[in-house]
């Protein structure tokens, strides 16, 4: 391929890879990764609430990794409540997991301006066959795109199997039992999802610009091995 060619597809995979830094970076710091609905049980029952009238029982949530806000609601009007995970919420929550989470979009914010870095060497540089050659850049495009999938499947998990949104609306609850009457992933835990999509595609790229995948040999070098094994 074309040098020309080449600077082009290393400049867009560093302005995507710079791009998802930049959205990950966006993503942390707000608290839009879930938000959803929680049904006040508790006073549901009380007034056996049907229908509309439920109505005056759902209340809303929505969350990030550091804090959020909830509006509770059982009966006599909306209430919101604003709260952080560290501390308030740190005993009641899944701390491993989350902690995980937290890391690896760390890890994935590095490793994405680490490979648009890279990728800006390789386009107007002379790259050398270590880390800054095309096995680096498949290397960083694959751990950014492995920190990606992790963050998605573990704060799925958080809040999915451990319940999460229903562990936050019942804290310090004493009388009152809030269940989950919707919930879904909101614009940052998509951002991630879409971070990892970029650095996929950004190996596409690599591949597409003429470089092999890591530990594949060409047929050729292995004739021309062959061949000269047979001279001596």
């Amino acid at each position: 391929m074309p040098t020309q060619q080449k600077k082009i597809i290393f400049c867009t995979a560093g302005v995507l890879s710079f791009a998802c830094a930049l959205g990950t970076a966006a993503a942390v710091g707000t608290q839009l990764w879930v938000k959803g609905t929680m049904l006040c049980h508790t006073g549901a029952l009380l007034v056996n609430a049907t229908g509309q009238e439920l109505h005056k029982f759902i209340g809303k949530i929505h969350y990030g990794l550091f804090y959020g806000e909830r509006v509770r609601q059982c009966g006599l009007g909306g209430r919101p409540l604003h709260f952080s995970f560290f501390p308030d919420l740190l005993k009641i929550i899944p701390a491993s997991i989350h902690v995980s989470v937290i890391l690896f979009c760390t890890v994935l914010m590095v490793f994405a301006l680490l490979g648009a870095g890279f990728f800006m060497f390789n386009a107007f540089g002379s790259p050398y066959e270590t880390l800054h050659g095309p096995v680096g850049l498949y290397l960083w495009s694959f751990i950014g795109c492995s920190c990606g999938c992790l963050i998605m499947i573990l704060f799925s998990s958080e809040v999915k199997i451990h319940h999460l949104s229903e562990k936050i609306a019942n804290f310090k609850e004493g009388s009152f039992t809030f269940k989950t009457h919707s919930e879904q992933f909101a614009n940052s835990f998509w951002i991630i999802l879409v971070c990892s999509l970029v650095h996929f595609l950004n190996a596409l790229l690599i591949r597409f610009a003429g470089f092999q995948f890591p530990f594949s040999k060409s047929k050729d070098s292995g004739t021309i091995t062959g061949a000269a094994d047979l001279m001596y």
